[in-house]
C-alpha cells in the first residue's frame, strides 16, 4: 500500500511540474525583430501634411478645414542580433502599389548626435496642475500641484506620472546589435490619402533573412470629435465610434501666464480621462489589445463603446480660454513569425518576428477661434459669447483671440 501511495504522490508531483511554465516548449531567437506602427490622424492632428502637433493646428490661422483632413503615419523599426554583412546596416521595406509609397522605403541606421549641453540653467517658475476623470466636476484630491522650481531642484513628488501603463517598444537601438528605421535622413514622406496597407510586405536587409508577411488589417478609420462648452463651463467631448477601436483615452492641456517675468511659465493645466491619476506611459502611444483590455477594467482607458467624456469645469476655468487636447483610439495588432511553430515540444528556433500596431487619433481645440473654426470634427461651442481680448496660451504661446 505504501508503494502504491508513493507512486501516486510522485505521479501527482510530476503532473504539476509538467504544468508549470518552465516545462513549456522551448524557443530560441528571434534573430530579427520588426515593428511597424500605423496611425490615422484626423482633424487638427492631420493639418500641415500629417505633421500633427501644435504647429499643424496653428496652420489653421492660414485657412483650411480640419474636418476634411485625414493623414497617415508609419514608423518602421528593424533590430537584429547579427552584424551587417557589409557595414553599415541598411534595408528596405517593399510595399504593394496601393500603399502609394513607391517600390520601397529605405531603412537606415540613425545618426548619433553629439554635442555640448549647458550645465547651468535658471530654474523655471510656474506650476503644473493635474486633473483626471470624466465628469462635470473634478473629483476629490484635485488638482495635484507640481512646483516646477522644486522639481528642477530635484524634489520630484512621488507617483507623479503613470506606473500602471507601460511603454511597449520591443525594438530599439539600445537592445539591438544592428538597428535601422524609417523615417530617416534618406526619406520620411508619409503616405497620402487613399493609401492601403492590405496585401504582401517584404523587408530585406543586410542584417538577416528577408521578412515576409501579409496584412489583412488596413489603416483605422479617422476620428471625428467635437467639443462643446456646457452652461456649467465643463466641456463635453463627443466622437464617432470606430469599429476597430479597442479603447479610448483623452487629454487636454491649457494654462494662463501669470506675468511673473522671465522663466515664469505660469500655470499649466493637464487633464486626462483616466479615472485615476495616470499620466504618461503608453497612454498617448500604441498599446496591444490585451493591455488595453486590462486598463479598461482599471478604468484608466475608456471602453470601445464609449463615445463621450466630460472635462470638469475646474479644468476649463484653470486652463483659461485656450485648451489643446488629444483623443487616442487604440486599435488591433497583427503578429507574424518564421518559421512556423513546430508541433509538440520540439524546440522552436525563431528566425524573425514582425509586429504591426494600429491606432487612430485626433487633436482637440477648445476656446481658440481660428477663422471661426474650433474643435475637431464638430467645433467648440461656447455657452454664451464672451468679449474677445488678446492673451497668451499655455507656455506663453500668443493667440490671436481669446
Amino acid at each position: 500500500m505504501r508503494s502504491s501511495l508513493r507512486f501516486v504522490s510522485i505521479a501527482a508531483v510530476a503532473a504539476m511540474l509538467a504544468a508549470v511554465p518552465g516545462s513549456a516548449q522551448k524557443t530560441t531567437g528571434p534573430k530579427e525583430r520588426y515593428e511597424m506602427d500605423v496611425a490615422t490622424m484626423s482633424g487638427f492632428a492631420a493639418m500641415g501634411g500629417g505633421k500633427g502637433g501644435l504647429g499643424g493646428a496653428m496652420s489653421l490661422a492660414f485657412g483650411g478645414d480640419p474636418n476634411s483632413k485625414v493623414a497617415y503615419q508609419l514608423l518602421l523599426r528593424l533590430g537584429s542580433d547579427q552584424g551587417p554583412t557589409a557595414p553599415p546596416p541598411k534595408g528596405d521595406h517593399f510595399f504593394q502599389p496601393q500603399a502609394k509609397l513607391g517600390k520601397s522605403v529605405p531603412l537606415i541606421a540613425p545618426e548619433r548626435k553629439e554635442g555640448t549641453y549647458p550645465t547651468e540653467f535658471e530654474r523655471p517658475k510656474g506650476r503644473l496642475l493635474l486633473y483626471w476623470g470624466c465628469g462635470a466636476k473634478a473629483g476629490p484630491g484635485q488638482p495635484v500641484v507640481i512646483d516646477f522650481a522644486k522639481v528642477a531642484a530635484g524634489q520630484v513628488p512621488p507617483n507623479l506620472f503613470s506606473t500602471a501603463v507601460p511603454v511597449l517598444r520591443e525594438v530599439s537601438q539600445a537592445n539591438s546589435k544592428s538597428y535601422v528605421d524609417w523615417p530617416n535622413t534618406k526619406g520620411g514622406k508619409q503616405p497620402s490619402s487613399g493609401s492601403s496597407l492590405i496585401g504582401a510586405h517584404r523587408v530585406a536587409s543586410n542584417v538577416g533573412s528577408d521578412i515576409n508577411f501579409t496584412l489583412a488589417q488596413d489603416y483605422m478609420q479617422g476620428l471625428s470629435a467635437s467639443t462643446t462648452i456646457q452652461p456649467d463651463q465643463s466641456v463635453m467631448i463627443r466622437w464617432n465610434q470606430l469599429p476597430a477601436a479597442t479603447g479610448y483615452v483623452a487629454w487636454t492641456i491649457g494654462g494662463m501666464s501669470r506675468g511673473g517675468g522671465k522663466n515664469d511659465v505660469g500655470d499649466i493645466v493637464w487633464w486626462t480621462s483616466s479615472a485615476s491619476q495616470q499620466f504618461g506611459g503608453g497612454l498617448w502611444d500604441w498599446l496591444p489589445p490585451a493591455t488595453v483590455a486590462k486598463l479598461i477594467t482599471q478604468k484608466i482607458v475608456m471602453p470601445p463603446a464609449q463615445t463621450s467624456c466630460q472635462v470638469p469645469a475646474e479644468v476649463k476655468k484653470a486652463s483659461g480660454e485656450f485648451m489643446l487636447g488629444n483623443l487616442n483610439a487604440f486599435g488591433p495588432e497583427a503578429n507574424f513569425s518564421y518559421p512556423p511553430k513546430p508541433a509538440g515540444n520540439a524546440v522552436w528556433n525563431i528566425d524573425w518576428t514582425a509586429k504591426v500596431r494600429f491606432r487612430s487619433y485626433t487633436m482637440l481645440m477648445v476656446g481658440a477661434d481660428f477663422g471661426g473654426m474650433s474643435g475637431s470634427g464638430g467645433g467648440s461651442t461656447p455657452a454664451e459669447p464672451e468679449k474677445k481680448k488678446k492673451c497668451k496660451g499655455p507656455l506663453g504661446i500668443p493667440l490671436p483671440t481669446c
